[in-house]
Formats: C-alpha cells, structure tokens, sequence
C-alpha cells in the first residue's frame, strides 16, 4: 500500500502539469520572449514551503512575499538542509494559487525542475528566476507560489 501512494505522486504532478489541475505550473519556459514589463501595475508573489510527512529536512523560502511588476524576471531562493545521517535526494513540487494565475507564471530556472541531491547534513540555497505574463486577469493581485518538498529515494538510502 506505501509503494502505491508512493507511485502516485509522480502520477499526480503529471496529471496535474498536463490540465492545470490544482494550480501546477507548465514546467520550465522552453524559450524566453521578451514581454513588455507593465511598472504600472503590481501583485504581490507569496512563496511557501511545505514538507511531505515525516520527511527530514529543512525547508524554507528566503523571502516570503515580493512586489513584482508583470513582465519583469525576478530571483528569489528557497533554503533546504537534508537532517538525516546519510544522503537523500528530494524533489520540489510547485503549485500556483490561485489556479488562474498558474499560466501566467513562467518559472525561467527553478531547483524544482532536477531532482536534488544532498548529502548528509548538507545544506543550500536553491534559485527560482520567474516572472508574470502581463496578460495575468487585472483582478489577481495576489500569487502564491508553493513548493512541498518530497523524499524521492529509498529510506534505506
């Protein structure tokens, strides 16, 4: 029954990449067009970290909300610390809040698109270069962006 939920999880974010369910972004921007930066308007991007139960680590995004204007890239990093004694690898799963906005959040590099190794007691921090299409609907004002971060190796090690 744990290796079925387990399996799942991939399942889901594939699911959910492919019909915008629960807020998933598209994945990288294959190639970056330049877009017209709107400075006169701005929204407000809350990130949010969240661990899988019982998973080992440290998580945390650097900042917890910026002010950014449509059309610009914008960097920010999320902090992880593997708390185990010996290596792990994690994979950070996105979702975008509210669900309308996941189009129009192109995430450019994000730590999320690699499976992340750590050895033991390591820590670092992870890069995620985004922006908003200004085509984003006038009456969001505010995004979120949250990452859950999941054990994707063995427990064995």
């Amino acid at each position: 029954m744990f290796g079925f939920g387990f399996a799942l999880v991939p399942l889901y974010d594939v699911l959910c990449q492919v019909t915008g369910l629960n807020g998933k972004t598209s994945g990288r921007v294959a190639v970056v067009e330049p877009m017209k930066v709107d400075e006169s308007r701005t929204v407000t991007v809350e990130f949010v970290a969240s661990l899988n139960l019982g998973a080992p680590w440290e998580f945390a995004p650097q900042v917890t909300r910026m002010q950014v204007h449509p059309g610009q890239f914008y960097q920010t990093h999320f902090w992880a610390k593997n708390l185990a004694n010996q290596p792990m690898t994690g994979q950070a799963i996105p979702s975008i809040s509210p669900g309308l906005a996941a189009s129009h959040f192109q995430k450019i590099e994000c730590f999320c698109f690699n499976h992340q190794r750590f050895q033991a007691g390591e820590g670092r921090q992870m890069p995620v270069t985004f922006r908003i299409d200004p085509d984003l609907p006038p009456d969001v004002r505010t995004v979120t962006l949250s990452y859950t971060f999941f054990r994707i190796d063995d427990a064995g090690g």
